[in-house]
């Protein structure tokens, strides 16, 4: 699809494991990019394969007329305000607590609220409505609470199934990394299902179980909307009955409709 000169908004999720670009225009994703996020690199280092994403697919800066980041990582936070002003020549959205959203964050302290749950609530208030249970599974797995209402009132914060693994092997002498699925059996029959069935079956458990605990905590509701995103939710929406909906888009979603609200 051709895309006009300035017509398209260039999204930027920075999350601690990968960062997220996504393309939108006439109302949909037309594009979007999945990289590591190293923290070194400098702006005109992203810069290049922003570009080379971009070459890919027959298109240049020249069609970015909007630019939102959300963002968990300070340094890459400036860093990519510095693109967007060099390269791209717009004056970026960068999400927070202190820009319009949509909602109310109704927490102790809201400056402490990462932009990426500042999103995720945003988006379910707007495309689900409330009240809703957003589990993002990123290098933490986040559990964010909205109200009937939209109010975001906080949530739980767990360490990522990854983040797990990596504490289970590097602080043990004879454990390994193995492949993050379910084992034949939640009883093992040898190490590597044994690991398995702890990291996977334990995390299922442990999702589970805040979403009941969240659930309890809440105003009574007849229905609460559980939605999941990030990277793994597909891995656990079979193994567990809790999870209604994926929405592989929804930190995006979020900055385009804050990106909106802020026009």
């Amino acid at each position: 699809m051709g895309l006009q000169k300035q017509s398209a908004l260039l999204a930027i999720d920075v999350g601690n494991t990968n960062i997220h670009f996504g393309i939108w225009h006439d109302g949909a994703w037309r594009y979007s990019w999945r990289a590591r996020t190293v923290h070194e690199k400098m702006p005109d280092e992203y810069a290049v394969l922003i570009r080379n994403f971009l070459h890919d697919r027959d298109l240049s800066f020249d069609v970015i007329g909007h630019v939102v980041i959300t963002s968990v990582v300070p340094p890459l936070t400036s860093a990519f305000v510095e693109l967007s002003h060099h390269y791209i020549e717009v004056e970026p959205l960068v999400v927070s607590a202190r820009v319009k959203t949509g909602i109310k964050v109704d927490v102790d302290q809201p400056d402490q609220v990462g932009a990426d749950r500042i999103v995720n609530a945003a988006a379910v208030h707007a495309l689900y409505g409330g009240p809703a249970i957003v589990i993002d599974f990123g290098t933490a797995t986040t559990f964010d609470v909205v109200a009937a209402n939209g109010d975001y009132i906080g949530g739980s914060i767990a360490p990522g199934i990854g983040i797990s693994m990596d504490a289970l092997v590097g602080r043990t002498a004879q454990l390994y990394k193995v492949k993050l699925e379910p084992p034949a059996s939640p009883i093992g029959r040898n190490t590597a299902e044994a690991i398995q069935s702890g990291l996977f079956w334990g995390y299922v458990g442990l999702i589970e179980g805040l979403v009941k605990r969240l659930r309890d905590a809440m105003p009574p509701e007849p229905t609460v909307k559980i939605i999941a995103t990030g990277g793994l939710a597909p891995l656990f929406r079979d193994h567990t009955t809790v999870i209604d909906s994926i929405a592989p888009y929804l930190t995006l979603d979020g900055s385009r409709i804050i990106y909106d609200l802020n026009q």
